[in-house]
């Protein structure tokens, strides 16, 4: 699985870091998303694809 997230499109909602905090984080000063490692193990899969899902945005891209 390969991740991309749009900055430009997250709100700071975390939804993503409360699913998956091994894989996602928050900006300290404004709450966007940054991603730990944009190719998660497969252990990861289920609550990266939650996340993304609960996304309200859309930032997060999942491919694979």
């Amino acid at each position: 699985m390969k991740l991309t997230v749009d900055q430009d499109k997250c709100c700071g909602a975390g939804a993503c870091v409360l699913s998956a905090p091994e894989v996602f984080d928050q900006r300290d000063e404004d709450g966007v998303v940054t991603l730990l490692t944009a190719e998660p193990a497969s252990a990861h899969d289920a609550a990266v694809r939650e996340a993304a899902a609960m996304c309200p945005t859309g930032a997060i891209g999942v491919c694979g």
